[in-house]
């Protein structure tokens, strides 16, 4: 499992004073790139050097407790499926401050060649980053 915290920042909360739901999968994709921290370069290498990315194919969300401005955020990443070309991300969004669950996130993605659009199979370095947060 790879956590990642953050603060809910003022932009990020709509008219009602809570997070703006979009927000959330923002904040998921940022507890993606924290998972890919132990590449050669991490995510930011991933991308822009070697041009391998992980489109969403799907993305499911329900929604729990409400996140308010100044909260703490928690996301727990696990990964319960790493297929040949495809990996299931799994967030658990949470308050620090109390727990509460704030939202469950599940993400399907395809690794692609970013140059040609293409799936390839996952590169090895890829996986065990993947597999070291398996469930």
């Amino acid at each position: 499992m790879t956590r990642y915290e953050r603060k809910v920042r003022f932009e990020d909360v709509d008219a009602a004073g809570i997070v703006f739901f979009a927000h959330i999968f923002s904040y998921c994709h940022e507890a993606m790139e924290e998972l890919f921290a132990s590449l050669d370069g991490g995510y930011v290498k991933l991308i822009t050097e070697r041009r391998i990315g992980l489109p969403a194919v799907r993305v499911e969300a329900d929604f729990h407790a409400p996140l308010r401005y100044g909260d703490a955020v928690r996301i727990d990443v696990t990964v319960p499926h790493v297929g040949t070309t495809s990996c299931t991300l799994v967030y658990n969004v949470a308050r620090a401050s109390d727990g509460a669950r704030a939202a469950t996130v599940k993400h399907v993605c395809v690794v692609s060649d970013l140059t040609r659009l293409a799936k390839v199979t996952i590169p090895d370095d890829v996986r065990a980053a993947l597999e070291a947060n398996r469930t």
